[in-house]
């Protein structure tokens, strides 16, 4: 890979992590904090929906965007022919 194509994959995946560390932003601070008194007067699973946001939705969201994270440089990758070997042990 040469110098320009490194440059081009690292943007792609400071673009990526910037829009996946934004959403979660948004859903921690924006649904969990200032949003809470809105989000509250819904329900969810019998819990204000904005206490379940600050509780619960926030780590459920990070916790998919790592699958995505991973699922999206996987891709990305093997875009820019990248790959990663794994060891295999005989006995």
């Amino acid at each position: 890979m040469d110098s320009q194509q490194r440059q081009q994959y690292w943007r792609r995946n400071l673009r990526l992590m910037a829009v996946l560390l934004t959403i979660w932003a948004l859903v921690s601070f924006g649904c969990g904090i200032l949003l809470v008194d809105v989000l509250n007067q819904v329900s969810f699973l019998g819990v204000p929906l904005g206490f379940w946001f600050a509780q619960q939705g926030s780590i459920i969201t990070f916790v998919v965007l790592i699958a995505v994270y991973v699922w999206r440089m996987d891709r990305l990758d093997k875009e820019y022919g990248i790959e990663e070997y794994e060891s295999e042990v005989r006995h």
